[in-house]
């Protein structure tokens, strides 16, 4: 596995590099956010990412939103930060952040954090390949989501939409993160655009128990598709 850090302080950055490669990783450190933006955006090797919070040429913030806006939402990302008041802590997770660490990152905490996301990202779909969740199964590349074998009618961005919570269930996406992932921009809070899209993804794909999700929603944290176990779904119900 191929880690790619950004950390502007040659302590941190070296005390990073020390601790993954001693666990058998592989570790490229760049120091600015530009320089970081311009490697990922090439053909690359990551696995993951380990983002500081303050940089000095651009925020942690904005580095994140370029790879969920470009990247997708599949590349393990975990923020490694000075802060540790919860509600920056909240805010990081709610724009796109996989996970944490407190500087300066303990070995055993940083290393269980790295384990446990690539195992979650290896068990992740290709891209662009056909995979099932819950009941539904979904062609990627044809714009196609099948619930027990009917093909759904999906306008283009609710396709993208429920693509993204059919890809990642049990992620919580905040209403920015929505927004750029799905829309490539901001989309003000006073907007119905993102509540209408889910409203319509809901209703047309029937997400509820008796097909095995559960689409919950908090406007203060934002939005997670949840799998349910098989004694939490009610029989199977008609579409």
């Amino acid at each position: 596995m191929h880690i790619a850090s950004v950390e502007d302080d040659a302590a941190q950055g070296e005390l990073l590099r020390s601790i993954v490669t001693k666990a058998g990783y592989e570790c490229t450190v760049y120091t600015t956010g530009r320089e970081f933006l311009a490697a990922l955006a090439k053909p690359h090797p990551y696995n993951l990412l380990l983002i500081d919070w303050e940089l000095p040429d651009i925020t942690g913030f904005e580095v994140l939103r370029w790879v969920r806006s470009n990247l997708g939402q599949n590349l393990p990302i975990i923020f490694v930060t000075n802060r540790s008041d919860e509600s920056d802590l909240v805010a990081a997770l709610h724009a796109g952040a996989d996970d944490y660490v407190i500087k300066p990152p303990r070995e055993a905490e940083l290393l269980a954090r790295i384990r446990t996301l690539s195992r979650r990202s290896a068990s992740l779909p290709v891209q662009d390949a056909p995979f099932q969740c819950a009941a539904y199964y979904v062609e990627p590349d044809n714009n196609r989501i099948e619930l027990r074998g009917r093909k759904i009618e999906l306008a283009p961005k609710e396709f993208e939409l429920a693509l993204l919570f059919l890809r990642n269930p049990g992620h919580l996406f905040s209403r920015d993160v929505l927004s750029s992932s799905v829309w490539n921009r901001d989309i003000p809070a006073t907007s119905r655009t993102i509540d209408t899209h889910l409203s319509n993804i809901r209703r047309k794909l029937h997400l509820k128990p008796e097909n095995g999700v559960r689409l919950t929603a908090s406007y203060a944290l934002g939005y997670r598709l949840e799998l349910l176990n098989d004694d939490e779904s009610p029989a199977h119900a008609a579409i």
